[in-house]
């Protein structure tokens, strides 16, 4: 059995391509993750990793024991994780990440209800206006729109994401209701920059009864996160399409008006996105199947805005 004992630090490497990644995920430091390997490789009597100063790159030897251990370890990580709860509860520290303001004003919210019912799970939430790689930095889960689906990953949709058309009461003060997008051609706006691909976004609005029609303004400003968009807008730069979980706050508090409120466009699905191993932590699922729960009982898509 012994050279099971570091086979966490060897799988942890080769997923994350460091020893510093794997470091973060056990709690340890990249030297005694080397170490580990180190003491696996000369237990197997084989060389795991290519090690050079800039790279981790695993040999024939290593690619074809990753493939062969990686899934009975994920299972019986899961099978420990689950017989070691008390009581048979979920418990054990939550890894998740979402964006900085839907965080605070969609997920925090449900936090009380959530401990109240699973007093024994700790969560560690991140809040990052980007996406996370669930597997390589070790996270639970992760809840945002549009994030890639890499090997071993799986997404549960809470709610489809429309995008509105919002400004400030200061800014259309004095200046006429936009009734068709095309008005917005006369108006200043602040636009979105893609992350992804560096282009500036361009929306298709699409009206209750089925017509469609593109969203034009002057811009005055580029940004690419949609809560400064928001704050930018709320300030009376003009006006901008917000997807409509960073707009409803500003809305509801009267900071925001909704423009058009018979157009929107479609941003995909909000979702949340966790691992797609067979044995999944107790605390893991509870933790999924809740916010699941509480996004249909809130009836979230409505609530804000989605028609």
């Amino acid at each position: 059995m012994e050279p099971l004992s570091h086979l966490d630090s060897f799988i942890f490497s080769a997923e994350g391509g460091s020893f510093s990644v794997a470091a973060r995920r056990l709690g340890l430091t990249p030297a005694a993750v080397s170490k580990n390997v180190a003491r696996l490789e000369a237990s197997l009597g084989v060389r795991l990793f290519q090690r050079s100063t800039r790279s981790l790159t695993l040999t024939e030897a290593g690619e074809r024991f990753l493939r062969q251990a990686e899934a009975p370890f994920a299972e019986l990580q899961a099978a420990v994780a689950d017989v070691s709860r008390e009581g048979g509860r979920p418990s054990g520290t939550l890894k998740v990440s979402m964006a900085l303001a839907f965080g605070r004003h969609h997920i925090v919210p449900l936090l009380g209800e959530f401990l109240a019912r699973y007093p024994d799970v700790v969560p560690d939430w991140h809040f990052d206006n980007r996406q996370v790689d669930l597997i390589a930095e070790g996270f639970d889960a992760a809840i945002g729109g549009g994030i890639e689906l890499t090997p071993g990953v799986i997404a549960r949709e809470l709610s489809p994401i429309a995008v509105l058309v919002v400004a400030s009461p200061a800014y259309m003060a004095g200046r006429a209701m936009p009734e068709h997008p095309s008005d917005l051609a006369h108006l200043d706006g602040i636009a979105r920059r893609s992350r992804s691909s560096g282009r500036l976004r361009s929306w298709t609005l699409r009206h209750r009864n089925g017509e469609e029609a593109e969203a034009d303004f002057r811009p005055v400003a580029i940004f690419d996160d949609p809560e400064a968009m928001a704050d930018a807008a709320a300030l009376g730069l003009g006006v901008s399409l917000i997807p409509a979980p960073h707009a409803a706050p500003y809305i509801a508090s009267g900071r925001l008006l909704r423009l058009l409120p018979e157009w929107c466009g479609e941003a995909g699905p909000l979702s949340i996105y966790y691992s797609s191993k067979k044995l999944l932590p107790a605390k893991t699922r509870v933790f999924v199947d809740f916010v699941v729960e509480q996004f249909r009982l809130a009836d979230f898509a409505r609530r804000i805005g989605h028609p």
